[in-house]
Formats: C-alpha cells, sequence, structure tokens
C-alpha cells in the first residue's frame, strides 16, 4: 500500500465520483464479480496455457450463494437486463452440482436424509415419484 496522500483536487474527484454511484452500480458489480470469481475458484475460469488454482468448491458455494442472495434485490428494477447474469449464475451452479458430484447440500442446509425404505412406497422406491423435500 502506498503513503502517498491524495491532493485536495484528487479528493474532490473521488467525491464527484462517488456521487455520480449508486446503490444499483454496486449491487449489479458485486452480483458480476461473485459469478466471475465463483467460476475462478470451481476452476472454470483459468486463462489458456495456465495452470488455474486449486478449486475450491466451499468458495464457489458461497459466490453462488452470494449470488442469489443479491439477485431479487434487482430483479424489480432489472428484470430483463438481468438474462445474461442468471444464465451465468445457472451454469455456474450446474457445473457445481457436477463438480461435487450432486451431493453437496446447499450453504446452511443439512445433508438431506434418506427415507428408511419402509417410509416409502413402490413408486417412490422406484424412484419415478418426485416427492417435496425428498
Amino acid at each position: 500500500m502506498s503513503d502517498r496522500e491524495f491532493t485536495e483536487e484528487e479528493l474532490r474527484a473521488i467525491e464527484a465520483e462517488m456521487d455520480k454511484l449508486t446503490v444499483d452500480d454496486v449491487l449489479l458489480q458485486t452480483l458480476v464479480t461473485l459469478i466471475n470469481l465463483g467460476a475462478r475458484k470451481a476452476g472454470l475460469a483459468t486463462p489458456p496455457g495456465e495452470e488455474g488454482p486449486q478449486r475450491d468448491l466451499d468458495q464457489t458455494r458461497q459466490a453462488i450463494d452470494g449470488a442469489r442472495a443479491l439477485l431479487p434485490l434487482l430483479e424489480a428494477r432489472h428484470g430483463q437486463e438481468l438474462a445474461p447474469v442468471k444464465d451465468a449464475l445457472a451454469r455456474l451452479q450446474m457445473a457445481f452440482v457436477q463438480l461435487s458430484g450432486g451431493t453437496a447440500p446447499a450453504a446452511g442446509e443439512p445433508a438431506p436424509e434418506q427415507p428408511a425404505e419402509s417410509d416409502t412406497g413402490p413408486a417412490q422406491r422406484s424412484g419415478r415419484l418426485w416427492v417435496p423435500g425428498q
């Protein structure tokens, strides 16, 4: 970090930029940053010819959860404009499921309990019946 002090003119320029900035700008930028960072942590965004960092699926999951939390704050004002961002998030979520073997629960959720064989009927045991929460 630099020990340089800002001049009065530089400080005024920074203040002028802050006056132009909106909360929506920061939320949108944060949303995009989380998706990009999540892709990097999943090992999906390594530049060609470079060896990427080790995958960190916990960080990927946290980035996905953060992006999902921000979406509702932005949808009311930016609904259609968010389509490409939502698509990128959906692709990241699919990659996460594939990379984690489809077994990782969402953040904060315990792993789903499998019902005992006696708790299910024949259709459910066959895997052809969708039951909410199971």
